[in-house]
């Protein structure tokens, strides 16, 4: 999601009128200062669609047609040129265990589309499958011949637990992906039920992993039977929010700052006291991390700009698994980089406001881990 930068300008300071000799002792008059800053870059891949054309893939857009908002602030937007050529690290990251054991036998369409999901460009793609844990079934290979040997191991197999551990399996998954040279694009297929049963992986962890990735997760979520699912999820939680009002005992943004033990400094415990800004952030992290709770696979295709789908059958699968393969490269990718960033959840909305018959879909958040400043030309203007 973020990619860093290093502008370093050289600054010589010599005295006017005289050369730039070496000095007795050997160093040169003048001292060369190398000046470092960081910039942060957030990627957003966005679909519009005509919802006048049944949904129509819409392709003729420019940045300025596009407004961007990071925490309400607007900002300026670069747009990519033919990105639909890039290849794609894909990996299918499938529930075994569980609920997910009898919706394996849906899975053959899956095998049969591989080729079609990736499409024509470059690609490589790993497979994972998860119970109360994940595995590597398949390493990154761009043979999807032995991608689909994978899934149908995980389908012969039929014998996973009921952990449901997708936070878990989706953080491995993420690591895979990073490892991955930077020209690839990225993407995650996950397979799984609503609920996480059984993952170590705590919610604000998991909040940031998902959120700091230009990863985009296209998942096919299958209900989950509520008499087994119980109170599982609240294993999952930690620094949990306050009362309903909108205080907390700890900062969302900064989970090390006890908002509740401050002597000497203001203490921000409630969301009417935040900046405007910072509310936004913190009310749309708290969404996003309740969200979590209710339906997993849902949550975090809403959250890195991919789709969500219900599967009902192995038909239902085939009709999702073509869409799937038709947006996967048809997406604008924009660009642009914080004017105030802070540490933390940032909520972003993309919209098209000159065309109120385009629906776009975007990733609606990033996680910042450090603050930095916009990047500084020369003459101290932002880039």
């Amino acid at each position: 999601m973020r990619l860093w930068f290093a502008l370093a300008l050289a600054v010589v300071s010599a005295m006017p009128g005289r050369a730039q000799n070496p000095s007795p002792s050997g160093q040169p008059e003048s001292q060369i200062q190398t000046l470092t800053s960081q910039s942060t870059l957030v990627v957003v891949p966005a679909l519009v669609r005509d919802k006048s054309k049944s949904g129509q893939l819409v392709f003729t857009l420019t940045a300025d047609d596009f407004q961007l908002t990071d925490d309400g602030i607007p900002q300026k937007l670069h747009l990519e040129q033919d990105t639909g050529g890039e290849p794609l690290a894909l990996v299918v990251d499938i529930e075994g265990g569980g609920a997910g054991v009898g919706e394996l036998a849906k899975l053959g369409s899956l095998q049969t589309m591989l080729d079609s999901v990736v499409g024509g460009v470059a690609h490589k793609v790993a497979v994972v499958g998860y119970d109360s844990s994940p595995v590597l079934v398949q390493d990154f290979t761009p043979n999807t011949d032995l991608a689909v040997k994978g899934i149908q191991a995980l389908i012969d197999d039929n014998n996973g637990d009921a952990g449901a551990a997708t936070l878990d399996s989706l953080g491995f998954s993420i690591d895979l992906l990073r490892k991955q040279p930077i020209q690839y694009r990225r993407a995650i297929l996950l397979i799984a039920e609503s609920h996480d049963r059984g993952s170590r992986l705590k919610l604000d962890d998991a909040l940031r992993d998902i959120s700091d990735t230009n990863t985009a997760i296209y998942a096919i979520g299958f209900s989950t039977d509520k008499a087994e699912v119980g109170n599982e999820v609240a294993k999952l939680t930690s620094n949990k929010p306050g009362p309903a009002h909108g205080c907390f005992s700890r900062d969302p943004n900064d989970p090390n700052v006890d908002l509740t033990k401050n002597p000497g400094t203001q203490t921000f415990d409630c969301l009417a006291l935040l900046a405007p800004p910072l509310r936004l952030a913190t009310i749309a992290y708290v969404a996003a991390r309740d969200s979590l709770q209710r339906n997993v696979p849902e949550t975090v295709a809403r959250l890195t700009g991919g789709e969500y789908f219900k599967l009902t059958s192995a038909k239902s699968l085939t009709r999702d698994l073509e869409t799937i393969s038709n947006h996967i490269p048809n997406r604008y990718v924009l660009s642009f980089q914080p004017q105030s960033p802070h540490p933390g959840f940032h909520a972003i909305a993309l919209t098209a406001p000159h065309f109120e018959h385009l629906e776009v879909s975007a990733r609606n958040g990033y996680w910042a881990d450090t603050s930095a400043q916009p990047a500084k030309q020369p003459n101290g203007a932002p880039q």
